[in-house]
């Protein structure tokens, strides 16, 4: 879980979650206004149309879009700090998975937050992470 796509760029497909996000705008912004999926496409990839344009569509809110929080908001409880840094939308937004494309990484490397197993970091926190303290782990992740 040190790769800098953990969890949620993994997919082995041509477009990440994220990828649809950007999609979906680029598309809007040129005026398309019929914009939707085909085979390939999963949930999330929906998910992620129906939330970068929520402001468009009145700030409706997709049924599946109540059960998450947007743009890795999740992760704050997760047990690794440089997984709950991760809690951002910048952060997914100029990620560039190693996955293959002509453009990527040929291969990703680790976080390297120097956290070993024991470490008080690492204990399964039972309340979200507060915004004061994901601030620090973002400051900590881009330093």
């Amino acid at each position: 879980i040190d790769l800098p796509e953990f969890p949620f760029a993994l997919e082995p497909r041509t477009l990440t979650r994220w990828d649809c996000h950007r999609y979906a705008r680029d598309a809007y912004n040129l005026g398309v206004r019929y914009i939707g999926a085909c085979c390939g496409m999963q949930p999330y990839h929906v998910r992620a149309i129906s939330e970068e344009l929520e402001e468009e569509r009145g700030g409706l809110t997709a049924k599946a879009s109540e059960k998450h929080g947007k743009w890795g908001d999740g992760l704050r409880q997760h047990t690794k700090p440089w997984v709950r840094a991760r809690a951002q939308r910048d952060y997914w937004e100029t990620l560039k998975p190693a996955s293959g494309r002509p453009t990527c990484p040929s291969t990703s490397t680790p976080d390297n937050w120097g956290v070993k197993a024991g470490d008080d970091d690492l204990k399964q926190k039972t309340a979200e992470t507060a915004d004061e303290e994901l601030a620090a782990l973002q400051a900590k992740q881009k330093a």
